[in-house]
C-alpha cells in the first residue's frame, strides 16, 4: 500500500507566510523560509509553496524566494501562484522547484497542462483545484479562480476528470468553503474527485484535528493532506501527526 504523505503549506504574500479564513483576513505566520527548512528537518513529505496575490495582481511568483526556500528544504517541493506559461513552470523547476501548481491559467487554456506535461513529464505538473459548493445543486462544486476570489460555472469533478486527461500528474484540491476554517475537509468534495481521477489527489482546506486529517485520508480516499493553521501555529507537529495516523492503520513514512 502507498503511503499518505503530509504537506505542509507556506501560502506567502509579500514574501511572508500567511493564514486565513476562506482566503481572507490574513495574518502572519512567519518566513516562509525558515518554516520551509523547519518542515523538512521535521520529517514532512514535501512542502507547498503558494504565492496566494501573484494572479490577483497579474504578477510573477518571486522566484529569488522560491531559490533560497529550495536550498533549504531536502523534500519536494511544488510551487504555485500566477503562473500561465509551460515557460514560467521550466523557470521555476530550474530555480529548485520539483513541481508546479497552476490552476487561473489551465481554467482558461489546458494546452497550458499539455504543453507543460510534454516538455517536463506529467510529474511536474499539478493542477491545483479550488472548489466551492453549488448552492443550486446538491452534492456539486464549482471551480474557483484568480486565488478563489472568482467563481467559475465549471463542474469540478468534470474538470478534474479533463486536467488528468490533458497532462495534470497530481490534484491538488482545496475546499473554498472549509479552508481556514479548521472545521474539517471536505469529505464529499475530496471522495468525488478522488474515485474521478486516477492521479493523486492531496486534501486541502479544513484541517483542524488530527482526527481530520485521518477522515480525509480514509473516508475521502485522499493521497495527501496538506494543511497550514495547525503546523504554523504550534497545534501539532509533523512527528505528532504521522504517529497518530500509523497508530489508526494508515501508511506513512517515518517522521
Amino acid at each position: 500500500m502507498l503511503t499518505k504523505r503530509i504537506i505542509p503549506c507556506l501560502d506567502v504574500k509579500d514574501n511572508r507566510v500567511v493564514k486565513g479564513v476562506n482566503f481572507i483576513n490574513l495574518r502572519d505566520a512567519g518566513d516562509p523560509v525558515e518554516l520551509g527548512a523547519r518542515y523538512s528537518a521535521e520529517g514532512a513529505d514535501e512542502l507547498v509553496f503558494l504565492d496566494i496575490t501573484a494572479t490577483i495582481r497579474s504578477k510573477k511568483t518571486i522566484v529569488e524566494l522560491v531559490e533560497k526556500v529550495a536550498q533549504n528544504v531536502f523534500i519536494p517541493f511544488t510551487v504555485g501562484g500566477g503562473i500561465s506559461s509551460a515557460d514560467e513552470i521550466g523557470l521555476l523547476l530550474r530555480s529548485g522547484a520539483d513541481k508546479c501548481s497552476i490552476n487561473t491559467a489551465a481554467v482558461k487554456n489546458p494546452d497550458v497542462l499539455r504543453e507543460s506535461a510534454e516538455r517536463f513529464g506529467s510529474q511536474c505538473v499539478v493542477l491545483a483545484l479550488d472548489a466551492r459548493k453549488d448552492p443550486a445543486k446538491k452534492d456539486k462544486w464549482v471551480v474557483c479562480v484568480k486565488a478563489g476570489t472568482e467563481r467559475t460555472d465549471i463542474d469540478a469533478v468534470e474538470w478534474a476528470v479533463k486536467a488528468e486527461k490533458s497532462g495534470a500528474g497530481e490534484i491538488l484540491l482545496t475546499s473554498m468553503d472549509a479552508d481556514g476554517t479548521q472545521a474539517g475537509y471536505d469529505i464529499a468534495l475530496t471522495r468525488a474527485i478522488a474515485e474521478s481521477v486516477h492521479i493523486p489527489v492531496i486534501a486541502s482546506g479544513g484541517a483542524g484535528t488530527l482526527e481530520s486529517l485521518l477522515e480525509v485520508l480514509d473516508k475521502g480516499k485522499a493521497s495527501a493532506v496538506l494543511a497550514a493553521s495547525i503546523f504554523h501555529y504550534g497545534t501539532y507537529t509533523i512527528g505528532q501527526t504521522k504517529e497518530f495516523l500509523a497508530a489508526h492503520g494508515i501508511p506513512v513514512r517515518p517522521a
